[in-house]
């Protein structure tokens, strides 16, 4: 377990050192205080927890956060191949699969805390600008916000991940990683129609969808039929990724 967390750690350290790194959480903090201060000047806006639930939702600024990690994560096993460092990662007395759920853990303590970023200064500025007072949202209803937007980055993450090891291209990842989180609500759209959709990724990924009595997008969906729709295909994503990284010849 401590040679598991030292390797987590290494990971951890090569995406810290990164010129790069803090500029997600610069521009996800930018954003929310530019639309924070344009709502106070055209609008007025709502108290501060509406303005936060508001910035954290994925039908809201989340997605913004979704396409960043994308963007991170795209690179973190196609850069190793196309930089070469995968073979000295190799030669280490770790097995590939240690090492590759090494990466993946890395990347996920990634979103934790650009998820926790954005909440925090969603609900600083929310109070700052529009205090806390006569409005319907509480600081729950931001906590659940932020869950779902978590939820819904983590299934994109682990997609762009495993495209990431199949291709071995951080540009291929990055491509598909990003259309599929801006083609989701058309793809709702379309296929909503058709009963066999519910299976789809796209139609389970926004859990956001069920909160407050909200209805799905086809009859027979619930929050558990999600949930284990996505766990699904969250094994999916990973089964594939780990087969194909552990079989194929780096040499």
């Amino acid at each position: 377990m401590r040679s598991f967390g030292n390797l987590v750690w290494n990971e951890w350290l090569k995406m810290f050192k990164k010129r790069s790194f803090f500029l997600p959480y610069l521009l996800l903090a930018g954003a929310v205080i530019l639309v924070a201060v344009m709502l106070y000047n055209f609008s007025g806006g709502d108290n501060g927890y509406g303005f936060a639930e508001m910035a954290v939702s994925t039908r809201g600024m989340g997605q913004m956060l979704t396409l960043l990690a994308v963007v991170v994560t795209a690179g973190t096993v196609a850069k190793e191949h196309s930089m070469g460092t995968i073979k000295l990662l190799l030669i280490r007395a770790q097995s590939r699969t240690k090492i590759l759920a090494s990466k993946y853990t890395a990347i996920l303590i990634y979103v934790v805390t650009l998820v926790a970023c954005m909440l925090a200064v969603s609900v600083l500025t929310g109070q700052i600008t529009f205090g806390m007072e006569n409005g319907s949202a509480t600081l729950n209803d931001v906590l659940q916000g932020s869950l779902y937007n978590l939820i819904y980055t983590v299934v994109y993450v682990t997609l762009t991940f495993m495209v990431g090891i199949l291709t071995r291209s951080s540009g291929a990842a990055i491509g598909i990683g990003m259309f599929s989180v801006i083609v989701e609500s058309m793809v709702v759209q379309l296929l909503a129609r058709y009963s066999w959709s519910k299976y789809l990724l796209f139609l389970n990924v926004d859990l956001s969808m069920y909160s407050g009595g909200g209805s799905s997008p086809v009859p027979g969906m619930s929050l558990a039929f999600s949930i284990t729709v996505l766990v699904a295909y969250l094994l999916l994503f990973l089964g594939a990724g780990f087969v194909t990284f552990k079989k194929r010849d780096v040499a």
